[in-house]
């Protein structure tokens, strides 16, 4: 806190923001290099300050760039209240604490379900509207999920937890063959329609604000599957959601698009849901990457939690599809959650 401490008494005073004596409070922050604060103003509603390792550009910022956009289409999202390039310092609308995740333990039945409706209509206007504003000024508009990028996600969950959280050591063969699998995976999810994806719509990045969803963390957002957002929220690590809820869920997205002309008029159930479980497949086994990164290299033991469940939504898709069982196969020997 000391080290942030004159960096924030600075932007408060040249923004005129607040009082630079103003309460800090330090918030948990996600799973970047950036620090959140929440700044307590006298007399005045709070904001959230985040703080970059160093100084920014805004007018290039992409977590600027895509917050115009969404604002446009329209979505709910932050206002950014002020920033500061040399400080690299963002402040932004204060939404509370309660994130979906936090909520869903005092929800009841009904509001939980509310709350999962709005959220995938979310992604449905995300998706329509996203298409009516293309335009190469939004930088997720020139990135995608393609080949290259879901090999290298793929390639994390080898490095970072077959190797790096597991210890295990791949033999040539096996490396080759693990390549071939992801080769087949990516390159069905790469030749997909694609579709403005926020990139990690889950349970901790959707915030309980006023009683309706807002949306944040949406920096990454890209071209891809319109099966990729659905997928982080119903197969999210944080959360369980039933067999049942997920069977509804689905169905009601795919009914939100099937009016006429609309995306999934044409579509049948049972491809969407082999579509969605090929793509959960892949973010699943990247989220694991991600979680063994956070473990050993960064040394946040906090996301071992959400490995179990995670690796059981793998192995229920391994388990599903004949087309798996070599990969099964070759995870299995090292990963005993996925036998």
């Amino acid at each position: 806190m000391t080290e942030h401490r004159d960096r924030i008494e600075r932007f408060l005073r040249d923004s005129q923001l607040a009082d630079p004596a103003a309460r800090v409070v330090p918030l948990t922050g996600d799973a970047s290099d950036r620090r959140y604060f929440r700044i307590l103003p006298a007399g005045r509603p709070s904001f959230v300050l985040a703080l970059h390792t160093g100084p920014i550009e805004f007018a290039s910022l992409p977590f600027a760039n895509v917050a115009q956009l969404l604002q446009r289409i329209p979505l709910p999202v932050p206002a950014i209240l002020g920033h500061s390039d040399e400080g690299g310092i963002l402040a932004l609308e204060d939404l509370g604490d309660v994130t979906l995740q936090a909520h869903l333990g005092a929800a009841s039945p009904s509001e939980h379900a509310a709350l999962y409706r709005q959220a995938v209509t979310l992604i449905e206007q995300l998706q329509r509207r996203g298409a009516e504003f293309q335009s190469a000024r939004y930088v997720p508009y020139r990135i995608a999920f393609d080949v290259e990028k879901l090999t290298w996600e793929l390639e994390y969950f080898v490095k970072h937890f077959l190797e790096g959280y597991r210890g295990v050591v791949l033999s040539a063969a096996q490396r080759t063959a693990l390549g071939e699998e992801w080769a087949a995976i990516v390159t069905e999810l790469a030749a997909e329609p694609r579709v403005l994806c926020h990139r990690d719509y889950h349970s901790r990045n959707l915030m309980l604000h006023d009683g309706s969803l807002y949306i944040i963390d949406f920096q990454d957002a890209r071209m891809g599957p319109d099966t990729y957002d659905l997928v982080s929220l119903l197969r999210d690590s944080y959360v369980d959601i039933t067999d049942r809820e997920l069977d509804d869920l689905i169905a009601y997205f795919l009914a939100l698009g099937t009016g006429v002309g609309g995306r999934h008029a044409d579509s049948r159930p049972q491809d969407f849901r082999r579509r969605f479980d090929l793509m959960a497949l892949q973010r699943n086994l990247k989220a694991l990457g991600t979680f063994g990164y956070q473990t050993m290299a960064r040394r946040n033991g906090v996301y071992i939690q959400y490995m179990p469940r995670t690796l059981r939504y793998a192995r229920t898709n391994l388990e599903k599809y004949p087309r798996f069982s070599r990969l099964r196969e070759l995870l299995a020997a090292h990963v005993d959650e996925l036998r």
